[in-house]
Parts: C-alpha cells; sequence; structure tokens
C-alpha cells in the first residue's frame, strides 16, 4: 500500500502536479528524482497495491538505485563505523554489519518504494557524523570537526525532511550537543570568549544550518509543483491561482 502511495507522489513531481502530504517533501522528491533519471515518465496510475507495472521503468524508484542503494550500500558503513568508534572492537562493527545486513526488516524495505530506507540514512548518518565530531573534540575548529559538525547539520536536515519522526535524532544530537557545551563550561581553562565560539559554531551548524536546508526542501517542492492537482484545496484560492490549469489561474485574489 505505502508503494502505491509514494510511488503516485514521485509522479506528481514529474509530472509537476500540485499534492498535499502529511509528510515533508524530501524523500518524495529523491523518489521522483530517481524515476526520472531511470527513465520513468510518471504515466503509471498508481491506482492499488499488486497491480503490474508492464512497460513502466519503476526500477529506479524501488530500490536498485535509491532506496536499496541508501539502506544497503550506505547505511552499513553509517552504522558499522560509530560502532567502531564508540567501541574500539573491531569484532563489534562486524557484528553490528553482521547484523544489519540479514535484518529481515530491513532487506524487505529496501525492496520497494517506500520513505523508511531514506529515512533510515539519514538517521544513520546523522549519528556518524556526531560521533565522529565527537571524536574531533580535541582539535577543535579544525577543517575536519567543522566538516564533522556542518555534517550532522546536514544530515539533521534529512532526517527532519523525510518523516517528521527524524526529530528523534534531532533530540539525540541536542542532548550530545548540551552534555558536550556543559563540559565545556566547566572547563576551567577556557576563556568564555571560546567558549561563545563553541556555541556558535553549534547554533549555526546545528540550528541555523538545518533550518535552511528545511525551508530550501520547500522552496523547491513548492517551486517543481506549479500544476493543478489533488491537493489544491488545502490551501488559499490566492495560492490556487498561482498553480497552472487551476479555475482560479491569474484571477486577482485580494489579499
Amino acid at each position: 500500500w505505502d508503494e502505491t502511495h509514494f510511488g503516485k507522489m514521485g509522479s506528481y513531481y514529474i509530472n509537476r502536479t500540485f499534492f498535499f502530504d502529511v509528510h515533508p517533501p524530501l524523500g518524495k522528491m529523491l523518489i521522483g528524482l530517481a524515476g526520472y533519471l531511470s527513465g520513468y515518465d510518471g504515466t503509471f496510475p498508481f491506482q492499488k497495491p499488486g497491480d503490474r507495472y508492464e512497460q513502466h521503468s519503476y526500477i529506479g524508484m524501488r530500490g536498485v538505485r535509491l532506496c536499496r542503494l541508501v539502506s544497503s550500500w550506505l547505511a552499513f558503513p553509517c552504522l558499522s563505523i560509530p560502532m567502531l568508534e564508540l567501541s574500539k572492537s573491531l569484532p563489534a562493527a562486524l557484528l553490528t554489519a553482521f547484523i544489519l545486513i540479514f535484518d529481515t526488516g530491513c532487506i524487505t524495505l529496501s525492496q520497494y518504494i517506500l520513505l523508511d530506507p531514506i529515512l533510515m540514512f539519514f538517521l544513520m548518518g546523522a549519528v556518524l557524523s556526531m560521533v565522529k565530531c565527537n571524536n574531533c573534540a580535541d582539535r577543535p575548529f579544525s577543517a575536519s570537526w567543522w566538516f564533522w559538525l556542518s555534517l550532522t547539520g546536514v544530515n539533521l536536515a534529512g532526517a527532519m525532511g523525510v518523516k517528521f519522526v527524524g526529530l528523534f535524532v534531532v533530540l539525540l544530537v541536542g542532548l550530545n550537543t548540551v552534555y558536550d557545551l556543559w563540559d565545556l563550561l566547566g572547563n576551567l581553562s577556557l576563556s568564555l570568549v571560546v567558549f561563545g565560539k563553541h556555541l556558535l559554531a553549534r547554533v549555526l551548524c546545528l540550528i541555523v544550518l538545518p533550518l535552511a536546508l528545511y525551508t530550501a526542501m520547500f522552496a523547491v517542492h513548492f517551486a517543481v509543483l506549479n500544476r493543478s492537482g489533488p491537493g489544491d484545496g488545502f490551501f488559499s484560492s490566492a495560492f490556487q491561482s498561482q498553480l497552472i490549469g487551476n479555475n482560479l489561474h491569474n484571477v486577482s485574489i485580494p489579499e
């Protein structure tokens, strides 16, 4: 059922047809992009689960190009590397990768047009970046420290941009950041100026950057979906007047 739901939304992006959904747009935009790049033309109706795709090119959306890529090939290092960094044990990291590789749920999820594999990738990426940034604590403001801190913010935006459940990893990173700042505040060898720099760096990379990227996702979403569709009725008349094909298109709507 979910594949029918999100596959249809991938088609909406390819056809630039406006729709409304409870989830943020990033995951569905990536599904549409994968379909477009793999030759899918957005014409399959996705009416009910189990319909045959026939001649339609669905492989790109279903997993070989996107969902399976992020959930299988990229998720393993994103999970095993943090385990290696945290435990300093290669057997523990290998066991973690082994458990994920042979997990029936992950194998199943990675074969269909779903948001969950994409969400898993950004969740694991956020944890990986957070752990790597923590390991750079002895050389703050270095290039690697800035890279991992910024990448943490990017992954937070990605997790929130796929599903709102991504807020849980935001909470995890937030608690880690509060603990880190509290530890720095108790370090009497650091001046308040240096502590202020640490605080500002985290505000920029973990708050401002994710919010800017999250907002940019919606900017792309509204720029792409410029044709009338099933989501028109959820928005104001003034908004509907901007959609090509809507009854109110180009009609002057008072404020």
